[in-house]
């Protein structure tokens, strides 16, 4: 089985920063694309941030020059760097993944449980 576990949320004030991660760990051949989506109440889910295994990464225009994803391969995690953060940036983050378990199998996407940011004064 393969788990993904994200940590780092939590209250931080406008203008403050937050790193989240998600660490993938279990039976893991390969790890392709890792992603952070958010979800606001109200709102449906959102992708945020994606990286390949090579390392190219995209984020959403709302985030850009704000919050830079990144990944450890020898780790297998996955990170968030959030600056500037916004009140409107208050979510539940989570992280996915396409993970191959067996060699020579297609990838399968899995999820963490996510980790709530709130940012308020």
């Amino acid at each position: 089985q393969v788990q993904l576990v994200e940590s780092g949320g939590g209250l931080v004030q406008p203008g403050g920063s937050l790193r989240l991660s998600c660490a993938a760990s279990g039976r893991i051949f390969r790890i392709y694309a890792m992603n952070w989506y958010r979800q606001a109440p109200g709102k449906q889910r959102e992708l945020v941030a994606s990286i390949t295994s090579g390392g190219i990464t995209n984020v959403v225009d709302s985030v850009k020059g704000r919050f830079t994803i990144s990944r450890d391969n020898a780790k297998n995690t996955v990170y968030l760097q959030m600056n500037s953060l916004k009140p409107e940036d208050t979510a539940v983050y989570s992280c996915n993944a396409d993970i191959v378990t067996i060699i020579g199998t297609m990838s399968n996407r899995y999820w963490g449980q996510g980790t709530q940011v709130t940012v308020s004064s």
